[in-house]
């Protein structure tokens, strides 16, 4: 993202709208600065703001005489008076930033805008995550913090030493060059990006060693993560295998999505072997 510093008149409405506060005012220039490193090209302040396109020499000089009469000429909050946001082209590994970090950028690997993952939502459909297994999403970034993939590789090197499989209609996934080894591109390694999702599944008595791997690697890493936890309900529609091996370890958690597929089976081919092993 860039500001155009010929239009920017520095009344600093853009530093709030900012999720990762990458926008500031330089106290030097009067004008509107975005830190780069902390820029990870979500659109947010291109999107975010009410844009008028009002000349910029004529706002500094209201702005100058309000200064000198001392009383303050301030644009409504939220609007950019003189429309000096631009988007700028970008290319790999800065184009990684947008990719993951702008909610109407869709990912090619998924089809998904985004973070570019469906988790577990459609697993009725999908079958990505049987009976006796259980899938996780661990996020990573939200709220406001943010993520570089030098920090979710630290993650999936290390889940990738735990015998769990990686979603492969994941986006992360589809950055990795070695999904045995859980190793992502080193081209975009220092890049910063909003929030991402790694999603892996294991089988259910592999879910205290997960939590535990998780809970680790948290403590090395400088961002937020955010881990959920789910399985197939019986034809009754109980959990009667997670929740009780949670509660044994004593986590606090709740139900807090159940889905009900309501489509086809897309997923013919571990449609048919459920059905095999259950004649």
């Amino acid at each position: 993202m860039l500001i155009n510093q010929k239009k920017c008149v520095g009344c600093g409405n853009c530093v709030a709208i900012c999720p990762m506060g990458a926008i500031y005012v330089d106290p030097q220039k009067s004008r509107a600065t975005i830190n780069d490193d902390a820029c990870v090209e979500c659109g947010t302040c291109f999107r975010g703001m009410s844009t008028e396109t009002l000349n910029p020499t004529f706002v500094r000089t209201v702005r100058k005489v309000a200064k000198f009469l001392r009383f303050r000429f301030e644009p409504e909050p939220d609007v950019c008076p003189t429309g000096s946001f631009e988007m700028n082209e970008l290319e790999m590994p800065r184009l990684i930033r947008q990719i993951f970090s702008d909610p109407v950028v869709e990912h090619k690997s998924t089809g998904i805008k985004g973070r570019g993952t469906e988790e577990v939502k459609t697993n009725d459909v999908s079958l990505r995550v049987g009976t006796n297994e259980v899938g996780y999403t661990i996020e990573f970034g939200r709220p406001g913090v943010g993520v570089k993939f030098s920090e979710i590789q630290e993650m999936t090197r290390t889940l990738a030493q735990h015998n769990i499989t990686f979603e492969g209609n994941n986006p992360i996934t589809h950055l990795m060059t070695d999904v045995k080894t859980g190793d992502l591109r080193a081209d975009i390694l220092d890049e910063r990006i909003l929030s991402a999702i790694v999603e892996i599944k294991t089988k259910i008595d592999t879910v205290e060693e997960v939590l535990q791997v998780v809970s680790e690697v948290n403590e090395r890493i400088d961002t937020v993560t955010a881990v959920g936890v789910s399985t197939r309900c019986n034809d009754s529609g109980n959990d009667e295998t997670l929740a009780p091996l949670l509660e044994d370890l004593g986590y606090n958690f709740s139900r807090a999505k159940t889905n009900l597929g309501l489509g086809r089976v897309t997923n013919t081919i571990k449609l048919n072997k459920a059905k095999e092993s259950a004649q």
